[in-house]
């Protein structure tokens, strides 16, 4: 990721066009070979952010929810990085006895890393994997909407991890 963008920060977002800013300044940040983990509870606003960076990255397609196709490739409309949006909530067996590393491994995302962002939903626990380093968002929706019913304000927080070799 360009230095442009903090390794670390927090912002508060009062509505839906403040996130996807933020969003923006992040996606205009990102270099092949990032993976950004969205983390934060249903209606969080992680599509909404991605949307954003999708924008920053000046990628095609209109992106939405990958729930239902686990996996959406954005192409670069100016020679970037394509942006993979992801769900890995949908790699995880609800049985519990799926094999979702074995699901994320068969998305060969690690080979398309070289040219691509990985950008996950509910990616936590599993597509850290795919890096030595990983960007993690927290978007946090409660908190604002317990002090005013009617906000549409969220907190996002965000910070850069690096594995440790072992």
């Amino acid at each position: 990721m360009k230095d442009s963008f903090p390794p670390q920060g927090t912002r508060q977002c009062d509505a839906r066009e403040n996130t996807q800013l933020l969003g923006e300044e992040l996606g205009a940040a990102l270099e092949a070979g990032d993976v950004v983990i969205l983390d934060g509870p249903l209606g969080a606003g992680k599509t909404t952010l991605t949307q954003g960076i999708a924008k920053g990255m000046q990628v095609k397609g209109r992106v939405t929810s990958p729930t239902f196709v686990i996996a959406r490739e954005h192409a670069s409309t100016v020679g970037g990085p394509s942006l993979i949006h992801m769900d890995a909530y949908r790699l995880i067996d609800e049985s519990g006895s799926g094999d979702p590393l074995g699901e994320l491994d068969s998305l060969d995302l690690d080979t398309a890393l070289e040219e691509s962002v990985v950008v996950a939903e509910w990616g936590g626990g599993l597509v850290e994997q795919l890096s030595q380093d990983y960007l993690l968002v927290s978007l946090d929706r409660e908190t604002l909407v317990q002090k005013d019913p009617d906000s549409e304000g969220r907190i996002i927080s965000w910070r850069t991890h690096h594995v440790a070799d072992i």
